[in-house]
């Protein structure tokens, strides 16, 4: 087994058979991958990783050697984080940094957790926000919040991509 330390980029992204993004795996299971021959190295990352018997150049992007065919979900998965990834980490209120999630339309009065309910906002603008509406206060959103979609958002989620798999992510989009 080769010894694998954390390095930069400790992710790899992974390729079906006909180079489609599939997702992104931690750079231990892309070398497994590789070492166990069910997928080649496309492009090195930075640094090698040393077993006793082998060396392996780090993976930054792995072809599986075999189609897989895989059920995509129709929605991305709501999360604070990927509620952060979406805003920009921005707060939709002051565009100040954000540190915590409002529900536009608060859920004591009838909100649903849902992505065209939930924004990013800072501390500050919830805290004052509180159990109110926008109309209440006499705000309103800069834009409406939407469910985030497309094949990049599929694959990666809340990751940020390493900019050296662009020209693998362009096929996706």
């Amino acid at each position: 087994m080769p010894d694998i330390r954390r390095t930069a980029a400790s992710a790899a992204l992974l390729l079906n058979a006909t180079y489609e993004p599939l997702c992104v795996v931690s750079v231990r299971r892309a070398a497994i991958l590789i070492l166990s021959g069910k997928a080649v190295c496309v492009a090195d990352g930075d640094g090698v990783l040393h077993s006793s018997r082998h060396r392996v150049p780090v993976p930054l992007v792995a072809k599986l050697t075999r189609y897989v065919r895989v059920p995509y979900r129709s929605q991305v998965g709501l999360s604070r984080r990927a509620i952060f990834a979406r805003d920009g980490g921005r707060c939709v209120y002051c565009q100040g940094p954000a540190e915590t999630i409002d529900h536009v339309h608060p859920r004591s009065k009838g909100g649903q957790h849902a992505w065209d309910n939930v924004v990013a906002a800072c501390a500050r603008c919830n805290h004052h926000k509180g159990d109110k509406t926008l109309a209440d206060l006499g705000w309103r959103l800069p834009m409406k919040p939407t469910v985030p979609h497309g094949a990049i958002w599929r694959v990666l989620g809340h990751r940020t991509p390493d900019p050296r798999w662009a020209q693998w992510l362009e096929t996706a989009a």
